[in-house]
């Protein structure tokens, strides 16, 4: 699964559906691959989330790096990097991770994130740091598709 979380209302926290929608507009993918604008459903991503054998996670992260900076972070250093972002789907997204070992069903999961210049300000539009970097996150996702041997292709006529 392929899951892109935050608010496209406050510019950069929209990064994570940016790049989903813009994933989704360029590639198709197997039957066994979802393609996810989770938003900011938070808890009610358990179910979706649970289902998954490989959870590819796009957001925003803030990680006190340089805005435009790209992450990719996996197993413990997961947790202590989603609480630095001070976000409220963010803390749900980690609760509803979390949850899956209620469940018995923890995805393996991977998370690709960008520093985002501005997560504050109203608006629908990324910011020009932020908006560069959805391409090199779009490559980031299929090198992980790569490694897990899902296959994909560009969509006809493109």
């Amino acid at each position: 699964m392929i899951l892109g979380v935050g608010c496209i209302l406050f510019t950069d926290e929209g990064f994570g559906i940016r790049v989903i929608e813009k994933i989704q507009e360029l590639y198709e993918f197997p039957e066994n691959v979802s393609v996810v604008d989770g938003g900011v459903l938070g808890l009610n991503l358990l179910g979706v989330i649970s289902e998954a054998d490989h959870l590819i996670v796009v957001d925003a992260v803030r990680n006190k790096g340089d805005a435009g900076s790209l992450y990719r972070l996996e197993g413990n250093a997961i947790p202590d990097r989603i609480r630095a972002k001070n976000s409220l789907h963010q803390v749900d997204f980690l609760e509803a991770l979390t949850m899956c070992q209620a469940l018995d069903k923890v995805p393996k999961t991977v998370i690709l994130g960008v520093e985002p210049e501005d997560i504050d300000t109203l608006g629908l539009e990324l910011t020009s740091t932020t908006r560069s970097k959805v391409d090199p996150m779009i490559g980031m996702v299929l090198k992980e598709l790569d490694l897990l041997g899902v296959g994909y292709q560009k969509r006809s006529g493109l």
